[in-house]
């Protein structure tokens, strides 16, 4: 900011101050604000326009006609001021006649002014009114007047509340946008029904102190901010916290460019030089950036814009003394959670009774805090552009994380339509419940053995909700996504043993850790320290845990004390040969005879399988299968492996089909391939939890299903009403001849028998 800036706008602050702490009624404080406006800057006209009754307003002016204040009034989006406030952006004109949004009012007497500035008036991130300044000379204002302007503006928002000048909740506020209902899209990440009240982790920074009484003082707060901050980002590259909310090393590389960037530092002072506090220099500096994103086109440098405005608000929670997130606070309501990312541990961190649904600004299918989610069978939408700008904290929200929309302050006929099909799921899911005793057999007498996938010490009371037969596949990598180091062996044992101990009889199958690819944990790195041009496909699973093999031998040691007495079942993710196979069960071998000779107690039983994952797995059956107990097929990696189609890629949702004919022949193909060994073939992951995917893989001889927890009931009921030779046959002949579409045809099917299939 230039100095005569600097100067002028605090020159204009100390005087709106004096006329904001009068006892003079709020007319007249907002007639002397405009001259006072108007003289600082040396302009012949000053006007401020406030919202009221979702009209923009003319409240006072200097150099306009009075009789046009209460009486000249635009629509969002009408005319030069109107367009202020529906871009929340600042216009500078030389001849404000010429742009196409003028609009000539003849009550105001502006005719004779050519030169037009303006500059939102913005609260809460939210223009509420406009701040403009004529001269009769057509001219251009000068980068530092406009500088001032939007200073000014930004006290002016603050000073007309603290005022009085208008009831925050009747007058200024009353009509703005965003009060009535919205419906907002995004990408479905777990599905799911939930409504709640808007809960923001990071809650918004409330300042309550625009003007400076000493600058100095204020400048030294922010130094001590500045150091704090700068602390914490260094912490965090230092013990790898960082990577807990999915940012990696080159995002923190950015954030550290940022906290050490001198040029913020000296914009941020130089704001409290022109008389604002700590906080409100900030979030002044904070204007400028988002007004800066709104005019980037490209992404990248968008994302790093993004960065900023992250670590700014971290700065100014570090500020103001307001820290924590929503979880540290407590949830007071039933929740919807707010976020732009969010991590698996922070997503823990809140009480799973009031915590209905998370929406996400950003987020992927394959993100930590997803995975997580879809464990705590919390539904989650992702995707969902320019959220914070659409509601507040604590409006009411509908998520149908199903269909990918979330309703926003719904209409009381939207509640009621929502309610009406939120309680029609409840009423299945009790229906389901009963079907917690029965065994799943089909009406042929066929024992289909149905279990759950879980990854959380949490998740073992489903067992007993939904009367699965087991466990079929733990995910061990659970507690190393949440954990900021490597998780200790104790804290492993520890928890394979209470898993163990919740399970009882039933069987639990541990996938020895599964990191690498999507889950990437910064402090199991690389050793080339190399990115990856296709992480999916690279160095991940079991290809980590053997060449960092003292991560599989702690593991190992883990489950093998976690299950003395009992059978454990050890499987070993992403196996694409047989001698990877064969090297994993090796460590675990080697660390049976090491633990014996410690004279520890050992397992029972120990049962290898193999997660197919990787095609060539299959061309291999012969030779593996004799030495397997199990084998699950990943339906997840293993059909965008078959499609060479990224299954997080939206553009490529409609080709990830897991009822096309190739994925179905490729099933069966395992199936036959370990017949006559004594192999136990299960399906895990989201395709065999779809009633329709069920009903096929049923046809193709899939006899053990591992699937999500509530996806228990709709199976069991489905189980039982299936002939499985007739689904055989049908299948037998669908894919020796393939229809145009076998998901279409299969529905047909199930239609014509009365098979209700999701």
């Amino acid at each position: 900011m230039d100095r005569q800036a600097v100067v002028s706008a605090r020159r204009i602050l100390t005087r709106l101050h004096d006329v904001m702490a009068s006892r003079s009624h709020a007319q007249a404080k907002l007639n002397t604000v405009v001259e006072v406006i108007g003289e600082g800057l040396d302009s012949e006209v000053c006007s401020v326009y406030l919202l009221r009754e979702g009209m923009l307003e003319l409240f006072a002016t200097r150099g306009l006609s009075q009789e046009a204040v209460h009486v000249t009034r635009m629509a969002i989006g009408e005319g030069l001021v109107g367009t202020i406030a529906s871009s929340a952006e600042m216009l500078n004109l030389a001849e404000a006649a010429s742009h196409p949004d003028f609009s000539y009012r003849p009550e105001t007497g502006e005719d004779k002014y050519h030169s037009f500035a303006g500059v939102p008036i913005v609260r809460r991130e939210r223009a509420v009114g406009v701040l403009c300044v004529q001269h009769v000379d057509p001219r251009r204002y000068e980068e530092i007047e406009i500088e001032a302007l939007q200073t000014v503006a930004m006290v002016l928002s603050e000073l007309i509340t603290n005022a009085g000048l208008v009831d925050e909740d009747e007058g200024l506020f009353a009509g703005v946008q965003h009060t009535g209902p919205e419906q907002l899209r995004g990408l479905t990440l777990a599905k799911g029904l939930a409504s709640g009240q808007a809960v923001f982790h990071q809650p918004r920074v409330t300042i309550e102190h625009v003007v400076a009484e000493d600058t100095e003082a204020e400048r030294q707060r922010v130094y001590m901010a500045f150091d704090k901050m700068r602390e914490q980002i260094d912490r965090m590259a230092a013990q790898a916290e960082f990577g807990m909310g999915g940012e990696h090393e080159e995002v923190l590389e950015t954030y550290k460019m940022f906290a050490y960037d001198e040029g913020w530092s000296r914009r941020i002072n130089e704001a409290i030089d022109s008389g604002l506090t700590a906080e409100a220099a900030i979030e002044r500096v904070q204007q400028r950036t988002r007004m800066r994103m709104r005019q980037i086109d490209d992404p990248l440098l968008a994302d790093r814009m993004h960065d900023l405005e992250d670590l700014a608000n971290r700065l100014l929670r570090i500020v103001s003394g307001q820290l924590g997130t929503a979880a540290s606070m407590g949830l007071r309501n039933d929740a919807i959670l707010i976020a732009r990312n969010l991590g698996p541990a922070e997503l823990l961190e809140y009480d799973r009774r009031r915590l209905k649904g998370v929406i996400l600004e950003e987020g992927s299918l394959t993100a930590h805090v997803v995975i997580v989610a879809r464990a705590m069978g919390i539904p989650v939408l992702g995707r969902v552009r320019s959220l914070r700008g659409a509601l507040r904290e604590g409006d009411m929200l509908l998520l149908d994380a199903d269909q990918a929309i979330v309703q926003i302050r719904p209409t009381p006929g939207a509640i009621e339509a929502f309610d009406t099909r939120f309680n029609r799921s409840r009423e299945r899911q009790a229906a389901y419940a009963q079907l917690r005793e029965v065994e799943p057999c089909t009406r042929d007498g066929t024992r289909i053995m149905v279990m759950i996938n879980a990854g959380l010490r949490d998740d073992m009371p489903n067992l007993a909700l939904t009367g699965a037969d087991g466990v079929g596949l733990f995910r061990t990598e659970f507690q190393f996504l949440v954990s900021a180091t490597l998780p200790a062996r104790e804290r492993q044992t520890r928890l394979y043993r209470d898993v163990l101990e919740a399970a009882g009889d039933k069987p639990v199958v541990f996938r020895t850790v599964d990191i690498g690819g999507d889950k990437v944990l910064p402090y199991l790195r690389r050793n080339d320290g190399e990115q990856e041009e296709n992480p999916a496909m690279g160095w991940r699973a079991l290809r980590v845990a053997l060449e960092r093999d003292g991560l599989l031998k702690v593991q190992a040691r883990a489950l093998l004390e976690a299950a003395a007495g009992r059978t454990l079942n050890v499987m070993f993710p992403m196996v694409a040969e047989p001698w990877e196979f064969d090297a994993a069960r090796e460590v675990f071998e080697t660390q049976v005879k090491f633990l014996k000779g410690l004279k520890k107690p050992m397992p029972e039983v120990i049962r290898y399988g193999a997660m197919l994952e990787v095609p060539a797995l299959a061309e291999m059956l012969d030779v593996i299968a004799p030495r397997l107990s199990f084998l699950s097929i990943g339906t997840n990696d293993l059909t965008q492996f078959l499609f060479a189609a990224d299954r997080s890629n939206p553009k490529l949702a409609e080709r990830y089909d897991w009822l096309s004919p190739s994925i179905m022949r490729f099933i069966r193909r395992i199936v036959e391939g370990t017949a006559g060994h004594d192999v136990d073939v299960t399906v895990c992951g989201e395709m065999g939890g779809r009633q329709l995917e069920a009903l096929a893989l049923m046809g193709v001889g899939i006899r053990r299903l591992s699937i999500t927890p509530a996806a228990v009931g709709p199976t069991k009921e489905l189980v039982s009403k299936v002939d499985l030779g007739e689904i055989t046959a049908a299948m037998a002949g669908w894919l020796a001849s393939p229809p145009v579409s076998l998901r279409a045809t299969l529905q047909n099917w199930a239609s014509a028998r009365g098979l209700v299939v999701d």
